[in-house]
């Protein structure tokens, strides 16, 4: 008797278990994916969490650039 459940080929979570939402990008700065993509991730077809996969490296750059540190903060929040 095979268990498939077990031996399926899908495509591995990304979370690293570090799960903060950057407040701007709204990304997780642990494993980069969007709450939708986290929250639908179980049920996504292995081709689309490639696609997400794939997407990946490129958010990086969303979240490790300096936002600026408090004059920044204080000068966006005079914005709103």
């Amino acid at each position: 008797m095979s268990d498939d459940i077990w031996t399926r080929d899908e495509v591995e979570s990304p979370c690293i278990r570090v799960c903060v939402v950057h407040p701007e990008a709204r990304i997780c700065t642990g494993c980069l994916r969007t709450i939708d993509e986290i929250t639908q991730w179980s049920r996504m077809a292995p081709a689309a969490r490639r696609a997400v996969i794939d997407a990946l490296p490129a958010r990086r750059a969303e979240i490790s650039q300096r936002r600026g540190g408090r004059e920044a903060r204080l000068q966006r929040r005079a914005k709103e």
